[in-house]
């Protein structure tokens, strides 16, 4: 049989080559247009309040303003991962020949997997602040999975500034594509979840009732002990009601908010984001992490929650822990295992180091969530800034000013990594 160019291509599609990591590595520092709007346009007392409702965190610092302007902030501020929510698109119209280099995914076909997620805070969002997000690839590697087979390890910045030009943040998030014959092994996870007993649900209850927060009390640097265990934070059982919350603080982030008329302009558009359910009616990709029937047709024994929620569990368990004189400064976590609906997360931390780097008091955090049967799903890294007795926390300078100052040095941090791979 004679294979034509177009079985030739069909052959291709879904396998990791030299020709797909030449396609990403020439979009290095190309800023990216967002393709949906931001879920808000301004720092809100109801947005903030609905977003921290969603994870299960009533601090007024986020939903009280007038509690929040008493505070060394004095004004309400944005919880650390309120950032998902937020951000006019800085990228400027591509011209014809950027609007083809974007255009597709280099790495389609294969299966893609979010493995790390890295954050770093210079100054809070406040009430009344807009934001502007500029989204750029600063890294692609070539590295050989745990699993056997290689990989492509796919890094993209989201860079915050707010409504004054002024930094606020780097959300840095690294993916993995592998070919599907090989990323299938990790697709065959099995997962035993029992009914929850009385005694069980019971301990769950206890351990919500035990919360307390810092508040306005300061947590002194000198205070701390390395070893020291942070309260531990629980989240769960995770049902589907609580995924809708949680939505409804965090938007939809994939496919665009809106239903009836507005979904199905979304969706001629976009027809590949409503695939049909079992009634033969196009419905959101993102219903897998909802709709079990979805979920095992894409190999999955069950909905699982999205990695977005438990980096903002992680930040709960640390802010809460710091006080409102505390500064969340960077946190780095990996997910490694889902979490299923069903599952329960308890939020833990220890403190591993304490150091004064100049002028910042500096605690660092272990960090991890870990499920009922014992596996730890998200481990992670924090560094903590907290006030001495005779100095208040100054926030941290970003590396570099502005966006554009950014995506240079992003580009930079990378680059030996990527001549490398």
């Amino acid at each position: 049989m004679t294979t034509t160019t177009d079985d030739q291509q069909a052959e291709r599609f879904g396998v990791l080559t030299e020709e797909a990591f030449r396609r990403s590595r020439r979009r290095l520092g190309i800023p990216k247009p967002q393709r949906n709007p931001p879920h808000n346009y301004e720092v809100s007392s109801d947005g903030t309040r609905h977003f921290a409702y969603g994870y299960g965190d009533d601090n007024p610092l986020y939903c009280d303003p007038a509690y929040a302007a008493r505070t060394r902030w004095g004004s309400l501020i944005a919880p650390p991962t309120f950032l998902y929510t937020m951000g006019e698109d800085a990228a400027p119209t591509p011209d014809p020949s950027t609007k083809a280099l974007l255009k597709g995914d280099p790495f389609a076909g294969l299966g893609s997997y979010q493995a790390v997620m890295e954050f770093e805070w210079w100054r809070p969002l406040i009430l009344g602040d807009r934001c502007r997000v500029l989204q750029t690839q600063v890294g692609v590697r070539a590295k050989r999975s745990s699993f056997g087979g290689r990989t492509a390890h796919v890094t993209q910045d989201y860079l915050y500034a707010n409504g004054r030009g002024e930094m606020h943040a780097v959300r840095r998030g690294t993916w993995i594509n592998a070919e599907r014959h090989t990323s299938r092994k990790r697709s065959k996870e099995k997962v035993e979840q029992e009914p929850y007993t009385e005694d069980q649900l019971a301990r769950i209850d206890a351990a919500y009732a035990a919360e307390t927060r810092r508040g306005a009390e300061p947590r002194y640097w000198e205070d701390v002990e390395i070893g020291e265990e942070l309260q531990p934070r629980v989240k769960g059982p995770l049902t589907v009601t609580d995924v809708v919350v949680w939505h409804l603080g965090w938007g939809m982030q994939l496919t665009p908010p809106g239903a009836f008329r507005i979904a199905a302009d979304v969706r001629r558009k976009a027809p590949g984001l409503y695939p049909p359910n079992p009634l033969g009616i196009p419905d959101t990709v993102q219903r897998l992490h909802w709709e079990p029937e979805r979920a095992r047709e894409l190999g999955l024994p069950n909905p699982y929650d999205y990695g977005g929620m438990r980096e903002t569990w992680l930040c709960h368990l640390l802010t809460d822990w710091m006080g409102d004189d505390g500064w969340l400064w960077q946190l780095r976590c990996e997910h490694r295992k889902f979490n299923y609906l069903g599952d329960t997360t308890w939020v833990r931390g220890e403190v591993v180091d304490k150091r004064k780097v100049g002028d910042r008091a500096e605690v660092h955090v272990a960090v991890r969530c870990e499920n009922q049967r014992g596996e730890v799903t998200t481990p992670g890294t924090a560094i903590v800034l907290l006030p001495t007795r005779d100095r208040g926390v100054a926030l941290p300078e970003p590396p570099a000013p502005g966006l554009d100052g950014m995506v240079t040095h992003e580009l930079a941090r990378f680059s030996v990594g990527d001549a490398a791979g």
